[in-house]
């Protein structure tokens, strides 16, 4: 909402800054939307809504009213600007009406409404895809075993495994839909719920991978689901950073444990959540996060600078390793964690490294092909080598 209300001048500098790969700016390749509202909105809103005692099945109703106003003029600047961002959608509670308990915050779906859900989902992608917008991928529940934020909804994974198996893996491919579906998105110290779900034949036919998130639990964790399931693919969908921010110590957990230790532990995706507020960290709805901190703060018509936490930890992967990049071998080292990568376009080598030791610069040698390069990455700060 912020990002559209700049004057179109600022707007369109803040967007380049964002999205475009070419000189200083830092080419975000990949973002996440909530489907319908997230607990960032101003208010709560599905695509679907209703009067007391209404129903629609055939999703007569459905629309994208509101995110036409801001969603959707947005991303069609940023796919001008990158033609090939990839696109993650993920609901925080379908419509009100669905729920057993017909509330914002908790509740479940009710069984009766599997194919209604289903052909919401459906419609989603399609209307998107007619205003040119793809979306790559979908989740079925934004933290499914959380019923507290507003809105939210509780799915277990028997439940999650049954309406995909049931309903929404045929209702995608009835409509020939390639959107991946996506199982859990919440943190790895659950990873017995993304486990059951692919362990259901009739389920993971339909399933591409699993999404988490990083606020409970080890990222390790996610290793221990693709050895399970090498076939099945690993996303990390969404961390954040709160006020009151400190760069140093955000920038430096962030980069070691999800640049380098979600992608170590096969994520294909690493998400900062969430991309821009004002400095009173609004929007919310009333019961959402009041402290979550943007990649960018937006005061009026000012993007406040220095940038937040989540643009550099973000910017120091986005910029350099471009997509379908291969993640290659690197020794562990303790006291510098490091990940590397081949990029595809240009087959240069990518290396990141924290040095996590506030107390002093660490000196190090990179050799690769024969080559060796000495260097040395002062405490409490992290480095991007490319060559």
């Amino acid at each position: 909402m912020h990002l559209y209300y700049l004057d179109n001048v600022t707007r369109l500098a803040v967007l380049q800054e964002l999205f475009s790969t070419d000189k200083n700016n830092i080419g975000v390749s990949y973002l996440r939307l909530s489907i319908g509202s997230s607990d960032l909105n101003e208010k709560v809103y599905s695509y679907d809504d209703l009067g007391p005692e209404e129903i629609d099945l055939n999703m007569t109703h459905f629309n994208l009213d509101i995110d036409r106003m801001y969603v959707i003029p947005l991303l069609k600047q940023i796919l001008v600007i990158n033609p090939y961002i990839k696109l993650l959608g993920s609901p925080w509670s379908p419509p009100l009406w669905m729920k057993n308990n017909q509330a914002s915050i908790g509740g479940s779906l009710l069984p009766q409404y599997y194919d209604a859900y289903a052909l919401y989902f459906v419609r989603y992608v399609q209307t998107m895809e007619k205003e040119g917008i793809t979306i790559d991928a979908i989740t079925i529940q934004n933290e499914p075993l959380s019923g507290t934020n507003n809105p939210s909804m509780v799915m277990h994974a028997e439940q999650q495994a049954q309406f995909i198996k049931q309903s929404l893996g045929p209702a995608f491919r009835r409509n020939s839909i390639k959107t991946k579906i996506l199982v859990f998105d919440d943190n790895p110290n659950r990873i017995d719920y993304p486990l059951y779900v692919l362990q259901d034949r009739e389920t993971t036919q339909y399933v591409d991978g699993s999404a988490f998130h990083m606020y409970r639990g080890i990222i390790e964790a996610l290793s221990l689901v693709h050895d399970m399931h090498p076939d099945k693919n690993i996303y990390f969908t969404e961390r954040g950073t709160n006020v009151p921010a400190n760069l140093k110590t955000d920038l430096v957990w962030h980069v070691k444990t999800l640049i380098v230790g979600a992608t170590r532990s096969w994520a294909r995706t690493v998400l900062e959540w969430n991309l821009a507020a004002d400095p009173q960290c609004k929007p919310h709805t009333p019961g959402g996060c009041t402290n979550c901190l943007g990649a960018l703060t937006i005061d009026k018509n000012q993007v406040l600078s220095p940038r937040n936490p989540s643009y550099y930890i973000i910017a120091h992967a986005a910029k350099f390793i471009r997509p379908n990049s291969v993640r290659i071998g690197s020794n562990l080292i303790p006291s510098l964690p490091n990940v590397a990568f081949q990029r595809h376009d240009d087959e240069r080598q990518v290396l990141v490294v924290v040095n996590e030791n506030d107390r002093g610069s660490i000196a190090f040698k990179i050799r690769c092909n024969g080559h060796v390069y000495e260097t040395s990455l002062n405490g409490g700060s992290v480095g991007t080598y490319i060559w």
